[in-house]
């Protein structure tokens, strides 16, 4: 009996672990437009858009959000899935994996479709935004150590 609670515990945690790292990859790249994300911060404060690029972005952003919000409610529902997959069955069977595969498609979706606004906003810049905007992609998809004191209050 212990080994299928621990069991249970550990694809609970497994579960929550995944789209802990989901949510927060989505939010790392961009917060919403009166939050902080660093890449947001960089578009619309360091780069230097011209009128018609700012307005080209806000249209990205605004399609985006829509979006991004339908695909974090789908990959909400997975999860909800898992957890009443995991209170049934409390073992890695069928319905515990087929959540698990819902859930893991979800987040595949919610990280494509960040990407691709990623890009899209990319296309907008000229080449020597594009430079600085790929460094900070390139920093914010990196793990940074833990001893970095400054990494919380640049996101």
């Amino acid at each position: 009996m212990m080994r299928g609670a621990a069991r249970y515990v550990l694809v609970a945690l497994i579960a929550f672990a995944v789209a802990l790292l989901a949510a927060k990859a989505s939010q790392g790249l961009f917060a919403p437009p009166t939050g902080t994300g660093r890449l947001h911060a960089l578009m619309h404060e360091q780069l230097k858009l011209d009128p018609t690029q700012d307005r080209r972005i806000d249209l990205l952003e605004a399609g985006y959000a829509g979006r991004r919000k339908a695909l974090e409610a789908d990959l909400d529902a997975a999860n909800v899935e898992l957890a009443q997959a995991i209170a049934r069955e409390h073992s890695y069977g069928p319905a515990v994996e087929k959540a698990v595969d819902r859930s893991h498609h979800a987040m595949g979706e919610l990280q494509k479709a960040t990407l691709s606004h990623v890009f899209a906003m990319r296309a907008v810049l000229r080449p020597d935004q594009a430079a600085r905007f790929d460094i900070e992609v390139a920093k914010v998809l990196t793990p940074q150590p833990e001893s970095n004191p400054g990494r919380d209050a640049a996101e």
